[in-house]
């Protein structure tokens, strides 16, 4: 009881949650005697970054800097111009399919949804879209950021709950391409309630030409995604030779990238992944706060007391989970619901943990478009002028779909196993 109520009183005063997290610890120790704990409190905070796996997290921003310097975005849109453009809507369905492709490099919605804001948008309102509808399309893309490999939240998900990375990555591969086709069935039917325009058709000259250059930039989520899958590198490693890639291809391919702009990437990359560091570090504090509060066994007696259903379990967790991702960002969610309630998935109920972990990751990347906190959702309001509310209702039908697919992946596990497991 001590522990929840502090927790909330210093989210309440506005202390970030990993100076909470880590206070959090320092004042249970405290308060219930064990001062000896002391002792242990450096020890546990290291302990938690001492992780061959975690390095992969600061790889995989680095690499989305050298993509971003390098120009990758205007390659991939071009490259999906050429293959979607011509059909009706066919800039919204190409605002999709690059995003898509740029999930596979950046891995982060934020960054994804700003990127993509200021390359699509302008490009879909020159072409006679409603500024406020490009919008939409452009966050909805950003949903598939945290799904398709790699993910910065599965990378996390993968620390904390002590799986493996890479079987997360490719349990994230068939989830994403049925949100990407479920979403392209939403834009399917705004084309024609909208009166979508068609792109002019490119000449056959036009297409080979933005095919050949989007192929070096293809490289490298293809060298990540097979690498992976084939056994032949890790996660860590497979970020290692994209992020060299990146170098190469941005400074002697496209030569848009030179040798000054390394340097700011890598402070970029240090900042970002400094900040997320610290917080699974504090993170590690906090479970071995709740495991000393017995919370996970408090947990899983009234869990199991409610129902034995492992489905109706999901289902509940699946509310609980898009809640908490209306408030919060993925990161902390993930760090404040996976020493709670994975033990409970397990032990209780026999639920795969990464069956569990994507079911978790995809609900909480909802979150992220949604009402009231959504970091996504503002970021593009931001960066647009669109008010958030509008982006928000016009989100509306992507929200659903991918809640519908969610659903049947809580069902059908194979959706997520089957490529992991081999079913």
């Amino acid at each position: 009881m001590t522990v929840g109520l502090t927790f909330v009183g210093l989210l309440l005063i506005g202390l970030p949650i990993s100076l909470t997290l880590a206070m959090l610890a320092l004042i249970y120790i405290v308060v219930s005697g064990n001062t000896v704990l002391l002792q242990s409190y450096p020890q546990q905070m290291f302990g938690a970054l001492e992780s061959y796996g975690m390095l992969a997290l600061p790889l995989f921003i680095l690499l989305g800097e050298f993509m971003n310097a390098g120009g990758i975005g205007r390659r991939l849109m071009a490259f999906a111009l050429a293959l979607l453009g011509p059909m009706r809507g066919g800039l919204a369905y190409v605002n999709l399919g690059a995003n898509m492709m740029m999930a596979s490099i950046l891995g982060s919605t934020v960054a994804q949804i700003t990127i993509m804001s200021r390359l699509a948008v302008p490009e879909m309102e020159r072409a006679g879209y409603p500024r406020d509808v490009s919008v939409a399309i452009t966050a909805a893309g950003g949903l598939l950021a945290p799904i398709i490999p790699p993910s910065m939240i599965f990378i996390i998900f993968g620390v904390i709950a002590q799986v493996p990375i890479g079987d997360m990555f490719i349990a994230g591969i068939i989830p994403g391409i049925v949100i990407f086709f479920a979403f392209c069935g939403i834009i399917g039917w705004l084309s024609f309630r909208h009166n979508f325009p068609r792109s002019p058709r490119l000449t056959r000259q036009e297409r080979v030409r933005a095919v050949v250059e989007a192929l070096p930039a293809a490289l490298i989520p293809a060298s990540i995604i097979v690498s992976i899958l084939g056994g032949f590198a890790t996660p860590t490693e497979a970020a290692t030779v994209a992020s060299l890639l990146a170098i190469l291809i941005g400074l002697f391919v496209y030569r848009e990238m030179t040798l000054a702009d390394i340097w700011p990437a890598l402070v970029n990359a240090a900042r970002g992944a400094a900040v997320v560091l610290f917080l699974i570090a504090a993170a590690q504090l906090f479970s071995w706060v709740i495991t000393f509060e017995n919370i996970p066994a408090t947990v899983a007696a009234y869990m199991s007391s409610l129902t034995d259903s492992p489905i109706l379990f999901l289902l509940m967790m699946n509310l609980l989970l898009l809640g908490l991702g209306m408030i919060t960002d993925p990161i902390p969610a993930i760090i404040l619901v996976v020493p709670v309630f994975l033990p409970v998935a397990t032990d209780v109920y026999g639920i795969d943990p990464i069956h569990f972990g994507i079911i978790l990751c995809i609900n909480l990347t909802l979150g992220l478009v949604t009402p009231p906190v959504g970091t996504g959702l503002f970021t593009a309001s931001l960066l647009t002028g669109v008010r958030a509310e509008r982006i928000a209702y016009l989100l509306m039908p992507f929200l659903a779909v991918a809640f519908v697919v969610t659903l049947l992946i809580v069902v059908w596990p194979p959706l997520t196993l089957a490529l992991v497991r081999g079913w």
